[in-house]
């Protein structure tokens, strides 16, 4: 299928790895101009051949970097893709042990970190008539399935992209959601990251605790998700070819979210 993306301009954010690395490789190779931004440019990124921001998008000032780098590497974007969001920050813990700093810094990074990134974008978007794509979590459906502030923050991170999708829309602006389940990134195989967390907090060794995960969360399609797949499906919602498709949630999770 043909994307028409070539010559169109794009941000991607938490593009140093996992699906936001994906998205930058996917979109690079449809001839899309891209900066990738993170705290830490990666080797990984910087092969992809896209222009590299360093910013801590969990606040104002370094969204705004990232911003004004691509107002002037661009002039204007025509796709934003708010992919940035909490992972090696996320603990396994419950209500009574989230405090107020953890629920502020989980919204900043999951949540404000797209509000502030699409603020400074949308007035370009508009000229463009361009596209966002918002990745959520099938935490905003599953609230039980993680802990309660990140899930709480993807929620209003798909809440958030309906509102702009409805508001916008008319201006020819399409918003989306894509709302992945278990991606293989860091988040889960890191052993220090959140699934060993996960892992050690249940006495289960690492590796079986992965090998585990399809048949504990019900995937039905035995697998979790790999990052490229996710990838795609952005890819597909940036396009053109998805012209008429917004205020929409995709979920890309083999099956894990059983209800309507």
């Amino acid at each position: 299928m043909e994307l028409n993306l070539t010559s169109k301009t794009a941000v991607v954010t938490g593009a140093g790895r996992g699906i936001g690395l994906a998205t930058v490789r996917t979109l690079v190779s449809e001839g899309v101009r891209v900066i990738g931004s993170a705290r830490t440019i990666t080797p990984e990124l910087k092969e992809t051949g896209a222009l590299t921001v360093s910013a801590d998008l969990s606040t104002a000032d370094g969204v705004a970097a990232l911003m004004a780098e691509a107002h002037t590497e661009f002039g204007a974007v025509d796709l934003l893709v708010n992919n940035v969001g909490g992972g090696d920050d996320v603990e396994p813990v419950g209500f009574l042990d989230t405090d107020d700093s953890r629920w502020t810094g989980v919204f900043d990074i999951n949540l404000l970190s797209a509000v502030r990134a699409t603020r400074a974008a949308l007035p370009g978007l508009i000229e463009r008539r361009g596209s966002i794509v918002n990745v959520s979590s099938i935490n905003s459906r599953l609230p039980a399935a993680g802990p309660v502030a990140y899930s709480a923050a993807k929620a209003a991170l798909t809440s958030l992209g309906k509102s702009l999708a409805e508001e916008f829309g008319p201006q020819g602006v399409r918003v989306n959601t894509v709302s992945p389940g278990a991606v293989r990134t860091a988040i889960w195989e890191d052993p220090d990251g959140f699934g060993g967390k996960v892992a050690a907090a249940a006495g289960a060794e690492h590796a079986a605790f992965l090998a585990q995960i399809p048949q504990a969360f019900g995937i039905t399609t035995g697998r979790i998700t790999e990052p490229q797949e996710v990838a795609a499906l952005i890819a597909f919602l940036l396009s053109d070819v998805a012209g008429n498709i917004t205020g929409a949630d995709f979920v890309i999770d083999g099956g894990t979210v059983k209800a309507l």
